[in-house]
């Protein structure tokens, strides 16, 4: 019987797609991240920041080196600090329609989500 882990510190990256660790991604070919991109969303969220809204960035299937180097542009160019949290594009305050526009301009197919 498997039980289902709950909390763990151990798992490592995550595949950004099926978002399971790496060694159990169940994408095609074994690959983390070969499956097709459908859409890129970009949303606002605030919850867990004490109300300040961080910008967010979602179904890039890029290695965790691409996005960090994604993550870096993308802050240059709103001039605003940020990170990468589980495969996951975190762009202090509210910038959204410039990083549509910028993602969409680099070939991704981006959409704006939420409010």
């Amino acid at each position: 019987m498997r039980s289902r882990i709950v909390y763990s510190t151990g798992l490592g990256s995550l595949c950004p797609n099926c978002r399971r660790p790496v060694r159990e991604c169940v994408c095609p070919n074994g690959v983390p991240g070969a499956a097709k991109v459908t859409a890129v969303r970009v949303a606002r969220e605030v919850k867990g920041r004490a109300g300040k809204g961080v910008t967010t960035i979602t179904g890039l299937p890029l290695s965790l080196a691409d996005v960090e180097a994604l993550a870096a542009k993308l802050k240059k160019r709103c001039g605003s600090g940020g990170t990468v949290r589980d495969g996951i594009i975190e762009i202090q305050g509210d910038h959204r329609e410039v990083i549509v526009a910028e993602l969409v301009k680099m070939g991704w197919p981006a959409k704006k989500s939420g409010g």
